[in-house]
């Protein structure tokens, strides 16, 4: 099973190519999945009764929340690391420096290198829609999964499409 992915055609209102129709591509979320039904599954492929998974699950949980609210980044395990972190805005004086400034509170998470290479390997299923909602193309890549990692310095496999949807 690969990543869904979606395209749709859509009118852009912004920027340099405002008002032209561009392919614009966004996982498709399945569904999310319950902590009982997560819970189940550890009991299951672990042999550890439910009750103590559950247990050690809130147990973790209130351990991450304590810590990231002391300002440490936690190791969440087998998947990565996460923190808070915030956006604010600027000022050139002192006495202006307050918590009012705050615009954005977030959780950073920075996932582990095997998480990072569990994903490049997976394969990527592209749907894609016309402005109308018909399918009108199917691509599954064929790529040894290359990513740009955001430097620009990236080898940016093209997943096996024919040409650039995005123009």
């Amino acid at each position: 099973m690969g990543i869904k992915v979606k395209a749709r055609q859509t009118k852009l209102t912004v920027g340099p190519s405002k008002g032209q129709y561009r392919f614009i591509m966004q996982a498709e979320i399945y569904s999310t999945l319950k902590q009982e039904k997560v819970i189940s599954e550890a009991a299951i492929r672990s042999g550890i009764p439910k009750g103590s998974i559950n247990a050690a699950w809130e147990a973790i949980g209130d351990v991450i929340r304590a810590w990231a609210t002391e300002g440490h980044s936690v190791a969440v395990p087998g998947l990565g690391t996460m923190r808070f972190g915030l956006q604010a805005a600027s000022v050139s004086k002192v006495e202006d420096v307050g918590a009012g400034l705050i615009t954005t509170r977030k959780v950073i998470f920075t996932p582990s290198t095997t998480i990072k290479q569990e994903l490049k390997d997976t394969s990527i299923n592209i749907t894609c829609y016309d402005k109308d909602g018909n399918v009108i193309k199917q691509v599954t890549s064929s790529d040894p999964g290359d990513v740009d990692e955001g430097d620009g310095g990236g080898t940016g496999g093209d997943g096996g499409i024919e040409g650039d949807p995005l123009g």
